[in-house]
């Protein structure tokens, strides 16, 4: 007789839940050693995550959060900018008694991270980009069109709650004959995600506060001489239909010490798409780079020194950005 097959191990890394301002706000943590602070894109959530946290826990304490209109956190009626986000993440530290960490951002998540470390340069002590947005105007078609006028009255009539289930239904009996495909299930977690009307509005407003119509209207270009002390990391998929691979090297642009590694055959999320390559990458960055430690003199004095010159037009749409050529110097290694 056949035996049954091996039930599937629980992760490692179950929802725990806290409350700040009176509301709630989900978190996965786990691991031991220096923190990583891992930050989800648009419509995404912490278990995006835990592919790389499970690769990660031996040697890191990892955190990841829920962001505000995510996942299992509050989604309420307020403030959905950049800013708020990051005060988000800090009184999330200090809840958790965490005082510094690497903050890895993804997507929406990137920007999150940039503004973090502009606002709250002691608690950074490195910065990784992973497709990340408010780097130039080129943004999706796709999330350009949720934020015009309207958009939350069509929205329900393209992701039913029906549907949702329906795809639950279909990708459940899809993993059980060992078909998943990382990639896909992480389009389709999105997808459901909107499916449910209170994360619907809490995606609108979360777009809304970065992009209209025309694009990306909020850029980090300009602040991002703040970190040039803090090591940064810019991680990209090569096959991104999202946000344009050229954004990678106008952050690097920004950050001249910055590392770019490209991660080929890959799309917008290579620590899903790709979690070997992608792990490997940050923990070489982890290794070979020096926590930084940013005093409020710094701030000052970087301040007081300015930004170096930086094109008026750098967020002007310009279809010839997004085919910039690969500058190969920039390059540690394609992988």
């Amino acid at each position: 007789m056949r035996s049954a097959p091996a039930a599937r191990k629980v992760p490692d890394f179950p929802l725990q839940e806290v409350t700040m301002h009176g509301q709630k706000v989900a978190y996965r943590l786990g691991g031991s050693g220096p923190v990583l602070v891992l930050l989800h894109g648009v419509a995404g959530r912490s278990e995006t995550w835990l592919p790389v946290m499970q690769r990660l826990a031996a040697d890191f304490t990892v955190l990841a959060p829920d962001l505000l209109g995510h996942g299992q956190t509050a989604k309420p009626l307020g403030d959905y900018s950049l800013g708020s986000y990051a005060s988000g993440v800090r009184d999330l530290l200090h809840v958790l008694e965490i005082d510094r960490g690497t903050l890895v951002g993804h997507s929406f998540g990137g920007g999150v991270a940039m503004q973090f470390a502009y606002q709250y340069p002691e608690f950074c002590e490195r910065l990784v980009l992973v497709d990340a947005g408010g780097l130039g105007r080129e943004v999706s078609l796709l999330l350009r069109l949720a934020t015009m006028p309207g958009a939350e009255l069509v929205m329900p009539i393209l992701f039913p709650e029906f549907l949702g289930r329906a795809g639950d239904a279909v990708l459940g009996a899809v993993g059980r004959l060992g078909l998943r495909n990382p990639h896909v299930a992480e389009i389709w977690s999105s997808f459901r995600s909107l499916t449910d009307a209170p994360s619907r509005r809490s995606f609108i407003r979360t777009l809304r506060a970065v992009i209209e119509p025309g694009g990306q209207f909020v850029s980090a270009l300009d602040r991002l001489y703040l970190t040039a002390a803090t090591p940064t990391l810019i991680v990209w998929g090569d096959h991104d239909a999202i946000i344009p691979m050229a954004h990678a090297y106008q952050a690097h642009d920004a950050v001249p010490e910055s590392r770019v590694e490209i991660i080929e055959g890959v799309g917008h999320s290579p620590q899903v798409e790709a979690p070997d390559r992608f792990v490997a990458i940050l923990r070489d960055f982890l290794a070979t780079t020096e926590p930084a430690i940013f005093t409020i003199d710094d701030m000052r004095a970087a301040l007081r020194a300015g930004a170096p010159a930086w094109p008026t037009d750098s967020l002007a749409s310009d279809d010839a950005a997004s085919d910039r050529e690969v500058p190969r110097d920039l390059l540690r290694r394609m992988i």
